[in-house]
């Protein structure tokens, strides 16, 4: 199965936008296998919008790489990222220009796709910019899935409607391995801490094969790049971020220049036990333990093994002591069981806990636990 967990990788949009090149896609590769990213999981370097000609050729109807920018063309650069052990991601629109204004692929899914398969393409990003009002959504994606398949290359389809027509009901069924359900992301707290409030009520919306997608991480950033803000997201909100990502189970898609982030964010983008917990085998969705609040979400999610991840997180200005009543979470004083607790982030043992759990959590920040079950 193509996707069988999340797909990890890097995508240049959030740093580099309009402003990339082959030198760039070339050296990103070397980065993610020397620094340890590939190690940890990453694999796919994604080239975003802005790749092209303004305008196709029309007299084979291709779209034509922007030969200032890619001299050596797009195979070559994919044999390159392939020969890392990596894998090659490239970018279109399901309208008729992609959101920069190059062309698009809109009426021309079925010849765009073979191309890319000629290309050596692994992940098609599928965006939703500039689509014709009478056209149909669902049937666009749809149709590009079909595409994507015809070509006999297995290529993940990443669609990136933004939420539009409610994507958590359709886009696995019509072939998509991810599917973007929010809006864009921006190197600000406000801008993560939307789209993991929006998110709380779609947690169940992963499975095997399709992953909710909530956008390119930004951690690392600090204000650099497209995305980058002056009033840029903290270290401590970076983790918030990371763990949330992982919980939920979304596809970790790096979108800082890995060839210069500092050594805490590389450590925390490299987090194994963070990363076990988004690539566990099983994909069961998080759930929220806590009710409804959007204020300070509790989350569970069970893993493979027997064990499960417990996340506290405080998204207001202020430090807060939150706790969790263990009945809540099926166990209670009675069973005879305690939960044994270790704090992913430290790694420190806290050790068999009963009844309950009170903790407090920096304004902005996460506490995250791996939990077992142990009879007493």
């Amino acid at each position: 199965m193509i996707a069988q967990t999340p797909p990890m990788g890097w995508n240049t949009w959030n740093t580099f936008a309009n402003d990339i090149n082959d030198e760039l896609i070339r050296q990103t590769a070397d980065a993610m296998v020397e620094l340890g990213y590939r190690d940890a999981g990453y694999e796919y370097v994604v080239i975003d919008d802005c790749w092209s000609l303004k305008e196709r050729d029309y007299t084979t109807g291709r779209l034509v790489p922007d030969p200032q920018k890619f001299p050596r063309g797009m195979s070559d650069l994919a044999d390159y990222i392939h020969s890392k052990g990596l894998k090659f991601g490239m970018y279109s629109c399901a309208g008729v220009r992609t959101c920069a204004g190059y062309p698009s692929s809109f009426d021309h899914e079925y010849e765009d796709a073979r191309t890319f398969a000629e290309w050596g393409v692994d992940l098609l990003k599928y965006d939703f910019c500039n689509f014709p009002n009478y056209a149909n959504n669902k049937n666009r994606y749809l149709t590009m899935s079909m595409a994507l398949r015809s070509t006999g290359r297995e290529i993940v389809f990443s669609g990136c409607n933004w939420g539009r027509g409610d994507p958590w009901n359709w886009m696995r069924s019509i072939g998509a391995h991810m599917y973007r359900s929010t809006h864009d992301i921006n190197d600000s707290y406000a801008s993560m801490a939307d789209i993991l409030t929006s998110q709380l009520p779609n947690l169940n919306a992963n499975a095997a094969g399709c992953f909710n997608d909530l956008d390119m991480l930004t951690v690392g950033m600090h204000g650099k790049g497209h995305v980058g803000l002056e009033n840029c997201t903290t270290d401590d909100e970076y983790v918030t971020e990371f763990v949330f990502w992982c919980l939920a189970g979304s596809p970790l898609m790096m979108g800082g220049d890995i060839r210069s982030l500092d050594e805490r964010s590389r450590k925390l983008l490299q987090n194994r036990e963070l990363i076990r917990i988004n690539q566990d085998a099983e994909c069961r969705p998080a759930y929220q333990a806590n009710g409804t609040t959007k204020d300070f979400p509790i989350l569970i999610r069970m893993l493979s093994g027997g064990e499960f991840a417990l996340a506290f997180f405080n998204l207001k200005d202020a430090d807060r002591q939150l706790e969790i009543a263990f009945p809540d979470i099926g166990v209670p004083y009675s069973s005879g069981v305690g939960i044994d607790l270790t704090d992913i982030l430290t790694g420190a043992h806290i050790g068999i806990r009963r009844d309950d759990m009170r903790l407090v959590v920096p304004a902005h920040g996460t506490r995250i636990f791996r939990a077992k079950l142990i009879t007493l």
